[in-house]
């Protein structure tokens, strides 16, 4: 997605969030390319979630119950995603 398009849909000025773009680049939850005069930017799933499901674990602190049904649910969503990108 376009940094403007998506600028506008979060309230923030282009050159802000071109700023923090370039961040979750930098970190590879993001991945950005250049079609025409625009750069496109788009989300690095299995990071994305590598990230969330890190997080996730953090958070339960080892408490399985607390911890499955939301990890089963990221499963879930970034296999049909990354299926779908397939």
């Amino acid at each position: 997605m376009a940094a403007g398009i998506l600028a506008g849909g979060v309230g923030a000025s282009t050159s802000n969030l071109s700023f923090h773009l370039k961040e979750l680049e930098h970190a590879g939850l993001v991945r950005s390319r250049r079609e025409g005069r625009s750069i496109i930017d788009s989300a690095v799933y299995p990071t994305l979630s590598a990230l969330i499901a890190f997080l996730t674990r953090d958070c339960c602190q080892g408490r399985p119950e607390v911890c499955a049904p939301a990890m089963a649910a990221l499963d879930a969503c970034c296999t049909r995603t990354e299926t779908a990108r397939a």
